[in-house]
């Protein structure tokens, strides 16, 4: 080998015996340092909670809608019902009226009266229940012991359009003149309201019940 000016020739043996040993100490501090950065990391995952699944929730299903539908009567399909649905006296028929002049839409009811027979236009009586005057709503009353004791009228012997209001009774089986000599069916038999119900006029094609104009 050349020499290097200013450089012996040779190291001394325990020189590079150190240096042999330097190297060896740094290769076993780094399996060292990744032997325990290893068992770090593995005890590491092993302690960490394992993720939960997400608990599944039963929703309720959802519940049926029980609210009773009732006829619509309107100018293209004024049919309420059919001749027989109210075969028995004093059964009744709720159901929505729209009025032509306003066209408000409006509770009515259809009564069975107990003269006339079923295919019989006087066999019926359909009213709005809802007061002539004011926002009050009318209701019909089936029960006597209802009418002796909330309405105070102890000659009750059949059903009748009240309002609780007023406390106002309107019989089905009778009528009252208007201005004009116009006659109404319900005529007031207790209370202090104006007038009977507005009436709503049903006509019968085949069978079929049709509600055509309001009074």
């Amino acid at each position: 080998m050349p020499q290097i000016p200013g450089i012996q020739g040779n190291l001394p043996k325990a020189t590079r015996a150190g240096g042999a040993v330097l190297v060896v100490a740094g290769l076993v501090a780094v399996l060292i340092a990744v032997f325990l950065g290893g068992r770090f990391l593995s005890r590491a995952q092993h302690s960490a909670p394992a993720p939960q699944p997400t608990p599944q929730i039963d929703l309720p299903a959802p519940l049926p809608d029980l609210t009773p539908s009732v006829p619509a009567a309107t100018e293209q399909n004024p049919t309420i019902a059919h001749v027989g649905e109210l075969a028995k006296p004093w059964q009744a028929l709720p159901f929505t009226f729209r009025n032509h002049m306003t066209g408000e839409i409006v509770p009515a009811l259809l009564i069975r009266l107990p003269s006339g027979s079923p295919a019989d236009i006087s066999g019926y009586w359909s009213l709005q229940m809802k007061a002539a005057f004011g926002t009050c709503q009318l209701e019909y009353v089936q029960d006597l012991a209802k009418l002796r004791s909330d309405y105070t009228y102890p000659q009750a012997k059949h059903p009748m359009v009240g309002n609780p209001c007023s406390r106002t009774l309107f019989d089905p089986l009778k009528y009252a003149t208007l201005a004009g000599d116009v006659l109404v069916r319900g005529a007031m038999v207790q209370g202090s309201d104006l007038r009977p119900p507005l009436g709503i006029e049903i006509q019968i094609h085949g069978k079929e019940i049709r509600a055509t104009r309001m009074e």
